[in-house]
């Protein structure tokens, strides 16, 4: 029988900090690592040092503080709302903070800090040479000065997202390939002083590319992106070219020839894109393309994309919005029953020669439809496919009028 004289023990007299560093890591819920730090001090500095991430506002004294408290954050989101931001908000001064209090620091979001500048940026280069992930989309003061110094101070920098950053130029691709080799996010929407040298000039040093953004890049053509398939044609799996006007038919003959593993390709507004090209995208990516955007690519036909939904197996994205010669032939005898898609995603707005037979076709062969944009097509109504006994996947959302938001798998 055990002494009820005994004195009590006391589990921090028993526990060790790493025997509680696996307590912690073991509480699956931020609300239960919360809890484990209000037990005591002891716990509370545990709990403060095992954190990997935070999200804060701006303000040098409170990121002093935090900086002292979160010794081991490796992810910091100081990113500001469009609609809610607040003035200055995150300032150079901020980001001296930073780059002096949070020396493990993998990743860092910025977005919509309007306020910081290159000297800011300057100091998180020199200052966090662990920076893995830098989002600093819609910064508009930055140039490839501040942006260069990162990718000169930050050689194991995967991930950088910069749209909206209109001061971007050839000049940081540049820097990025010699600096940068580890490099396989890229973001820049808008960046529209970027140009086919530039892509050129990255792809030369930056070969394990998986993810580039260019939508709107408006002086990128058929030569920048050739470079960029044949330098990255195992890595690539994301293309976005939305609006690049001057991307042609080379472009994508070049992304078949070798990006085999493509599953993401966006060219809508790209309107010189025709059908020859498309037919040989269908070919070559038939068991790795899953989203592809061609809205306002006028040229496409039937023909074509007949090719793209009886070979591409694995589709599950489909945009052809405003592809006006499009009908309800490429829609017919899809596989003739041989196979069922798994499209969750089409997109037909305004493609006046499809009509509700077509939209019944479809449907004999898709039962995983999540979604159909059928706005602005005159023979495609509520009424019609109704009267038409067409009966749609059970979780199927069709878009008739606009009312309803869109998925954001083609953006």
């Amino acid at each position: 029988m055990a002494d009820a004289s005994a004195s009590p023990v006391c589990i921090n007299d028993t526990l060790t900090d790493d025997e509680l560093r696996s307590i912690l890591a073991r509480l699956e819920s931020d609300k239960d690592k919360e809890v484990f730090g209000l037990v005591c001090k002891r716990w509370l500095h545990l709990q403060s040092t095992e954190r990997k991430k935070l999200s804060a506002r701006a303000g040098s004294h409170m990121l002093s503080r935090m900086a002292a408290r979160f010794t081991r954050v490796l992810e910091l989101d100081l990113s500001q709302s469009v609609s809610r931001s607040f003035y200055p908000g995150v300032t150079d001064s901020d980001l001296a903070v930073i780059a002096e209090g949070f020396k493990c620091l993998k990743v860092l979001k910025l977005q919509n800090c309007k306020a910081i500048t290159d000297k800011g940026l300057a100091l998180i280069g020199s200052g966090l040479p662990s920076l893995q992930s830098l989002d600093a989309s819609y910064c508009r003061k930055l140039t490839d000065k501040g942006l260069s110094a990162v990718a000169e101070g930050c050689h194991d920098l995967r991930s950088l997202h910069l749209a909206g950053c209109r001061f971007v130029t050839d000049g940081l691709l540049l820097a990025l390939s010699r600096n940068c080799k580890n490099l396989i996010e890229l973001g820049l929407q808008g960046c529209t002083n970027v140009t086919d040298s530039g892509l050129a000039d990255l792809v030369d040093g930056c070969q394990q590319i998986c993810y580039l953004d260019i939508n709107k890049c408006s002086n990128v053509g058929d030569i920048g992106i050739s470079k960029v398939a044949e330098a990255c044609s195992s890595s690539l799996k994301t293309l976005k070219l939305l609006d690049c006007y001057k991307v042609r038919d080379e472009s994508v003959f070049s992304l078949s020839k070798f990006c085999k593993n493509l599953e993401t390709l966006i060219i809508g507004g790209c309107r010189d894109v025709s059908d020859e090209s498309i037919k040989s995208l269908a070919a070559a990516c038939k068991t790795s393309l899953k989203n592809l955007r061609m809205d306002w690519c006028l040229n496409i036909s039937d023909a074509s994309l007949r090719c793209i939904l009886t070979q591409c197996r694995n589709l599950e994205a489909l945009d052809i919005g405003c592809c006006e010669e499009v009908t309800d032939a490429a829609f017919e005898n899809l596989g003739n029953g041989e196979f069922e898609f798994g499209l969750k995603v089409l997109k037909v707005s305004n493609c006046p020669k499809i009509s509700v037979s077509g939209i019944g076709m479809l449907l004999n062969q898709c039962n995983s439809l999540e979604y159909l944009d059928v706005r602005s097509c005159p023979h495609v109504t509520k009424v019609g496919c109704d009267e038409a006994g067409l009966i749609f996947p059970e979780h199927c959302k069709v878009n008739f009028t606009g009312s309803l938001s869109e998925p954001d798998v083609l953006v």
